[in-house]
């Protein structure tokens, strides 16, 4: 049973507001204004503003993976954008459904979604309350995507959620100079199917530019029922001037999804019908065993963004950006036996009998607005490149429970709201980051961020949430180049991230800290790109999965006091001919809580050091890819997962095994003199080796106060998410 608490409000000074901000953007354009050059800037210097500020380069001292269109064109048939980062380093991940369709999750250095800052053309992306990034609201967005960047451990500093095991920012298209089309369709395995049309007027007048896309995503899922029917939409409007890009963007995804983040907690189930989904039982008047069919989750996320970039002068380039999003939905569940008491229900009398359960279909709503404004200015000279920056956000969130049906209820009782919360939160952040050329060798980092949040929550679980955080992130390091190959870097970070909505749901949570060191060695010259990373990360008051669920699927989590996570990471790109080349990358860690303690059988004991959940010790991938001819490419793709715990008590039934699969990815492209621009075909053969594997789950103890001899007596639990043995999805896309 939850308690409910009440919180007092942290108080502290409030961080400058949005009109503070953008009066230093306007002051910063304006300095670079007396200079103004004209020039032919390229297509790519003035689109890439819009991610600058929080991405890094090869001078900046921390650990980090690109990914462009190219990189993922021969994937890009249906599955969501974590499973197409699936092989870069230290990256987990799985998919309810099974087949990386619907809801999709990602890990990075053992840190799950919720702590992998995710921005947009440098516009925050993760949920406000729940840190969450859900990809099934925007369906195909890879499609939409020009390039991406994924920075492990605490990173730059960037806007929206602090970054505690990645941060990810994505780059949309880029606008493109000559008109084009495109139609693409790829079907799959569990009646899996994608239908795309994209178009771009090209420059028109050489400075406007209209571009869109349109999405159709379905699937059965590999598990019962697990389906998934999307749609959804990119459309952008852009001005080139010869200093200027102004780009006006609306993108979107509607998804009704049947729900599958149950997992399956029967181990017989899972041995002979592992594509089992509990989801929707109940058992009729009559006592006959259904499922009901309209258990899902339904949801309409709408994103608007409008970004002003200037290219002041050869020194000055400044960017300046709106967004407002609008989400709205629900998820539906068919709930047995409920109490009255707990839906406002009163209770009611039948031939004599009084009546205070009953069956019912119910329905949890999220309505919320989130809007703001985030600029950056950047000087860059010989020796020096300076990025000023930051953003104002707010949240606002409604969160409501309805009655649709029940099997006793008076009538009038229905579509009443049985609860209502809201919550209110902003976000303010400025930073400072540069790098500096000390010497001819030697490179300076320096990085300040000053953020301040505030929430608000009216919440019937956690009671009345009022707190206030500010937080002061500084990061340094230097970058040595030892020759023209060879460079190593080190750098500190420091780290700190506010409680979720689910925190507070479940305890009274503390706000947690990290402190990120890493050092590390790039070598580049025309047969080899390596990249090796040593990296320390240590926490205080880290909240870590406790293995738990909580009713909605969403997991618990609990500050664990002191912990580190240590590591060495390895990536490269190695060229063994001219058509030939392996990419592989391993990861191996120790992740670990400090004298941690658990209560069992009613008494609180010391465990030691434990293992944090979810984080494995060994992660290694691979790419082997093969091109015999221009226009053909075979990819052999490998990923090992070494065994993880699901808590934090090192208890055997909370193990994972680890797995090993292997995908199989061959793309041809024909280029006709007539009708078509190109015929691209590809094909991916998922998990090739047929291998049954389980790339996540859940684990929970309860105590037992009525066992005999009166006792208290502790459970255990699991719960696992089965994955799809072999599978494949063939495309084909058509530019015109």
């Amino acid at each position: 049973m939850k308690t409910i608490y009440n919180f007092s409000s942290r108080k502290g000074t409030k961080a400058q507001n949005v009109t503070f901000l953008v009066s230093i953007f306007f002051s910063l354009s304006s300095i670079g204004s007396f200079a103004q050059v004209k020039d032919t800037t390229k297509v790519n210097q003035l689109d890439e503003v819009l991610v600058s500020a929080v991405r890094a380069n090869s001078k900046t001292p921390v650990s980090f993976s690109n990914l462009s269109k190219k990189d993922i064109k021969s994937r890009n048939l249906g599955q969501d954008i974590p499973i197409l980062m699936n092989y870069l380093p230290s990256v987990v991940t799985t998919t309810d459904a099974g087949n990386g369709v619907g809801y999709t999750g990602i890990r990075v250095r053992g840190s799950d979604a919720t702590r992998v800052n995710v921005t947009i053309n440098g516009i925050p992306y993760n949920d406000s309350e729940s840190h969450g990034t859900f990809w099934v609201n925007m369906p195909d967005f890879a499609s939409s995507v020009e390039s991406l960047q994924l920075q492990r451990g605490v990173g730059t500093s960037t806007n929206g959620a602090g970054a505690f095991g990645a941060s990810l920012n994505m780059l949309t298209d880029t606008y493109a100079k000559e008109s084009t089309g495109e139609i693409s369709n790829s079907f799959g395995s569990f009646n899996t199917r994608k239908h795309t049309v994209k178009f771009s007027t090209g420059l028109m007048n050489d400075h406007f530019e209209i571009a869109g896309r349109l999405s159709a995503l379905k699937s059965d899922g590999y598990i019962d029922r697990a389906s998934s029917d999307m749609k959804s939409y990119f459309l952008q409007g852009t001005y080139l001037g010869e200093t200027t890009l102004i780009k006006a963007l609306a993108f979107g995804g509607n998804q009704k999804t049947y729900q599958s983040w149950n997992g399956l907690e029967d181990l017989d189930k899972l041995k002979n019908d592992r594509t089992f989904n509990p989801a929707g039982k109940y058992k009729d008047e009559f006592g006959q065993l259904r499922f009901y069919e309209n258990e899902t989750d339904n949801y309409q996320q709408d994103h608007y963004q409008l970004h002003w970039n200037e290219k002041a002068s050869e020194n000055w380039s400044t960017n300046l950006a709106f967004h407002y999003t609008k989400g709205e939905g629900f998820y539906e569940n068919y709930k047995e036996n409920q109490k009255f008491a707990g839906y406002g229900l009163t209770p009611i009398v039948i031939n004599g009998t009084t009546i205070n359960r009953t069956d019912l279909i119910r329905q949890k709503w999220l309505v919320n607005d989130f809007y703001g404004a985030t600029f950056s200015a950047n000087y860059k000279e010989e020796k020096l490149n300076i990025i000023f920056g930051g953003g104002y956000n707010k949240y606002e969130g409604n969160h409501f429970g309805r009655i649709i049906w029940a099997r006793y209820a008076s009538k009038s009782e229905l579509d009443d709201h049985y609860y209502d919360d809201s919550a209110t939160k902003t976000d303010e952040n400025i930073f400072a980051k540069a790098n500096y050329q000390i010497t001819e060798k030697l490179n300076l980092y320096g990085d300040l961020q000053v953020r301040n949040v505030h929430y608000k929550a009216n919440n019937a679980e956690a009671g009345l949430v009022n707190d206030n955080f500010n937080f002061f992130n500084p990061k340094a390091g230097l970058n040595y180049e030892l020759n023209p190959k060879n460079a190593l870097y080190f750098s500190y970070a420091r780290a700190n991230r506010e409680p979720n909505r689910n925190d507070y749901e479940n305890g009274s949570p503390r706000p947690e800290k990290l402190n990120d060191f890493e050092l590390g060695m790039r070598h580049v010259d025309s047969k080899l790109k390596l990249n090796a990373n040593v990296y320390y990360m240590a926490y205080k008051d880290q909240l870590t999965v406790t293995g738990a669920l909580d009713d909605v699927g969403a997991p618990i989590r609990e500050n664990s006091g002191d912990s580190y996570r240590l590591g060495i990471e390895l990536d490269a790109t190695i060229s063994i001919l001219n058509n030939l080349f392996i990419r592989p990358n391993v990861t191996i860690s120790s992740n670990k809580n400090k004298d941690f303690f658990f209560k069992r059988d009613g008494v609180l004991t010391s465990l030691g050091d434990t293992n944090i959940a979810f984080s494995p010790d060994f992660i290694a991938g691979n790419i082997v890819s093969f091109v015999p001819t221009k226009n053909l490419q075979i990819s052999f793709l490998s990923k090992y997962v070494g065994e993880q715990y699901m808590a934090n008590i090192d208890a055997e039934g909370s193990k994972l095994k680890s797995y090993f699969t292997n995908d199989l990815n061959v793309s041809y492209e024909f280029t006709p003199k007539a009708v078509f621009k190109s015929i691209y075909l590809s094909a991916l053969v998922n998990n090739i080796f047929d291998y049954k594997y389980i790339s996540n789950g859940f684990f929970y103890t309860f105590d037992d106060d009525e066992s005999n001899p009166p006792a208290i007596a502790t459970f255990e639990g699991a719960g696992y998410y089965p994955q799809a043995g072999i599978n494949f999805l063939v495309g084909l896309t058509l530019k015109f």
